[in-house]
């Protein structure tokens, strides 16, 4: 099934740098926008819940100093962000991954993997897992994409996987919900 549109210190710190911007706005290409949607942001989670959004940073962080490769963990952060629509976390995972030398025709291929021959079986089983879980209400982790895990996978790497894949999930939806935005180059910005 075709599903349309994961450490070290280093990662730790642009994550705790990059999560706790300030709050503005983030949106679903499917969503109907609006002025006040545009324009209005909704809620700094860090200013309004300080302790809880403390002890997520330390999940994250720990999940992070967990994981196998910086550029694989990277490409899951980006691919889940482009299916949730998190213009903060895609802003900030495609910074992370080109300091990391990952290459832009990789990045802007990304939400067409399967059809481009630049991602090795191992990148291609953790972005089909990805997907899946993302998608887990419409894709229910099929049985192929968890084989096509095992087979690249250990267990622990399984599971480290799996809980970046949550906390990417969880960040795009803190952002989005609050209508978090990346920052803009104003010089750029139309």
């Amino acid at each position: 099934m075709h599903v349309a549109v994961l450490a070290t210190q280093r990662s730790a710190k642009i994550l705790v740098t990059c999560h706790t911007l300030a709050i503005y706005l983030v949106m679903s290409s499917k969503m109907v926008r609006t002025k006040e949607m545009i324009m209005t942001p909704r809620l700094n989670p860090f200013a309004a819940a300080p302790a809880s959004m403390q002890l997520w940073l330390d999940f994250g962080n720990a999940i992070l100093r967990s994981g196998p490769d910086e550029c694989l963990m990277e490409l899951v952060k980006i691919r889940a962000s482009q299916i949730n629509g998190c213009a903060v976390c895609l802003n900030m995972h495609t910074a992370s991954a080109r300091k990391l030398g990952e290459t832009e025709e990789r990045l802007y291929l990304l939400d067409a993997w399967r059809e481009s021959p630049l991602y090795s079986e191992r990148e291609r089983a953790a972005l089909a897992w990805t997907e899946a879980l993302t998608l887990v209400s419409e894709t229910h982790a099929p049985d192929d994409v968890y084989r096509a895990l095992q087979a690249q996978f250990t267990e622990a790497e399984q599971v480290t996987l799996t809980l970046l894949i949550v906390t990417i999930n969880g960040w795009n939806r803190i952002q989005v919900g609050f209508r978090g935005v990346h920052p803009v180059d104003k010089r750029r910005a139309a």
